[in-house]
Parts: structure tokens; C-alpha cells; sequence
């Protein structure tokens, strides 16, 4: 995309962290903003103050866990302002902390339902829109440096990242083959100072993963994210930044923290060199500071001797 004043741009987990971050970014270049989220307090409280600060704004809640509402979100989006130029898939929670096999039934369906489902759904109701417009359009679909390389203990969120990895080179690669005037970006950060920690604010009453792993390693790993977050956590502004130049530049992956990339090449040259990983590519993959100074190795050597 090359034009964004007077352009429309959707934006699902809009009201805080890296959606509203994205909201507020596009709409300093004059794009009318559509923001979608679950939580409606935080939604209003977001519409206002943007609103106060100049910006065309609408808000309309909706779980993007749910395709009758992400079609009800494009339809009020077309009633406000007439088109849908821009859509951020953005909307995500993190997973809790346990081996794989702890994770409950309702751990995995909560994870992949917003963080695959919601992207899907994002996917299937507003590609077709942004076709049969015949205008300049993009969609930015947000992952994470954990769909690229997996860490352990987070089974379902890596999953449902890797998935919209896949996704959206899928989805590049068909836009190019028809030769579009929509183009797709996966945004794939890491450290980011936002809620992602306390997710489960939001999450359905069901039954959460248990098991002895699970609970060692649960409190010890949400105190090092929450850490991370603190001490490594990049601005929101930045990120947003950074997919607001994708978007010009029609660019497929968005990467924000640079310190990952080794990881990253580690794991695409076991896999072509059909080599076994070591722990220490996890480790890098989940924090590059925490594999240097070898706390994490420690956490889980102390937690596997334990439970054995």
C-alpha cells in the first residue's frame, strides 16, 4: 500500500499493546480506524481517547473466536466508512506454562481458537472484500519469533504461531499468483511490553492444564516472562512503526528484535541438515539473554531431576 490518508484500517485486539500501538500509527497518517477487541472497557476507554486525540475512530466489540462476528465487525466497518483498506489479524493470548502433554483439551482450543482461528476467520471474511474492491489493500497477520523457533513449554502457543506463519505465506503467495492489489505480512515479534502475560483475563471457565511439571515450572516461568517483559520488552510504538513500513513496502515477514535471528538460522540449518537440536537452540529461541546466562537450562534441569 502507498496511500493511507482517508484509508480505512481494522485492527482486532485493538485496544492495548501492539494493536493499539498499530491503530494509533495509522491513524497519524490520516487512515480511519476501525478497532475491534473483547474486552469492551478497555474498547471504549481506547475509542475515547483516540477520538480525543483527532483520530476517526469507531470501536466494535468482538471475539474473534467467532466468524459471525468478525463478518458482523466488517459489516459495521463498511456501514462507518464505506471500504476496508488495511486489516490487522492481530488479536492473540499467550498459553500457560506445561509440557505438552499437560496441557488440558481446553488449553489448546482456547490458544488456537484466537490465536489460528482468529486469523482465519480474519482471513476468509476480509480477503474477498479487499479483492472485490479492486483497490490497494493489505493484511498484516500477527505471530510471533515462536512461530519460528519453538521453546519449550509453550506447546499450544507455538503451534498456533507456526500455523499463522504458514498461513500467511500461503496467503502471500496466492495474492502474487493472481496478481492482486492486496499483499499479506506476517509480524512476528518477541519481547513486547504488553498484557500477553495475563491472557487468561479473558479466557473461558474451563479446565486448565494440571500435571507435576505443570506446576513447578508454572509460577517460576510466568515470574521470568513477566521479567523479560520488564527488563527486554520493546515499545509497542516500535513495533508499530516498523509494520507500518511493511505495509508500504510490501514486505512478508516483520521481525522486531534482531538478537533472535541466530536462533532462527540455527533452526532452519538443523532442519535442512536433518540435525537434532540441542537445548541451547530452545533457549535461544525463548530469550537469547536467558540462554547466555543459563538460568532457564538450570529451571528445567532442576524441574525434570524432580519429577523423575
Amino acid at each position: 500500500m502507498k496511500k493511507f490518508a482517508e484509508r480505512v484500517a481494522v485492527v482486532t485486539g485493538g485496544a492495548s499493546g501492539i494493536g493499539r500501538a498499530m491503530a494509533e500509527r495509522f491513524a497519524r497518517e490520516g487512515m480511519k480506524i476501525v478497532l475491534a477487541d473483547i474486552e469492551q472497557a478497555a474498547l471504549d476507554r481506547a475509542e475515547g481517547e483516540m477520538r480525543a486525540g483527532g483520530a476517526d475512530v469507531i470501536g466494535v466489540r468482538t471475539d474473534v473466536t467467532e466468524e459471525a462476528q468478525v463478518k458482523a465487525l466488517a459489516a459495521r466497518a463498511v456501514e462507518a466508512f464505506g471500504a476496508v483498506h488495511l486489516v490487522c489479524n492481530n488479536a492473540g493470548v499467550g498459553s500457560s506454562f506445561g509440557p505438552t502433554w499437560e496441557q488440558s483439551a481446553a488449553d489448546w482450543k482456547w490458544v488456537l481458537d484466537v490465536n489460528l482461528w482468529g486469523v482465519i476467520h480474519g482471513v476468509r471474511v476480509f480477503v474477498p472484500m479487499l479483492l472485490a474492491q479492486g483497490d490497494e489493500g493489505h493484511i498484516v497477520n500477527t505471530a510471533s519469533v515462536a512461530g519460528l523457533s519453538a521453546a519449550p513449554f509453550m506447546g499450544p502457543y507455538n503451534a498456533s504461531k507456526f500455523a499463522v506463519v504458514g498461513l500467511t505465506e500461503s496467503l502471500y503467495y496466492e495474492l502474487k499468483v493472481i496478481q492482486a492489489q492486496v499483499s499479506a505480512s506476517v509480524l512476528c515479534p518477541a519481547w513486547v511490553k504488553t498484557r500477553i502475560a495475563d491472557s487468561a483475563r479473558n479466557r473461558p471457565d474451563a479446565e486448565v492444564g494440571s500435571g507435576p511439571i505443570t506446576a513447578m515450572l508454572s509460577e517460576k516461568y510466568k515470574g521470568m516472562v513477566l521479567n523479560l517483559l520488564a527488563d527486554q520488552g520493546m515499545e509497542a510504538a516500535v513495533i508499530a512503526d516498523r509494520v507500518f513500513e511493511a505495509v508500504r513496502e510490501d514486505q512478508l515477514y516483520i521481525f522486531t528484535h534482531s538478537d533472535f535471528a541466530p536462533a532462527i538460522l540455527e533452526r532452519t540449518q538443523n532442519i535442512v541438515e536433518q540435525r537434532n537440536p540441542d537445548l541451547s537452540t530452545a533457549l535461544r529461541g525463548f530469550s537469547p539473554s536467558v540462554a547466555r546466562s543459563g538460568d532457564a537450562a538450570r529451571t528445567s534441569a532442576r524441574a525434570t531431576s524432580e519429577v523423575e
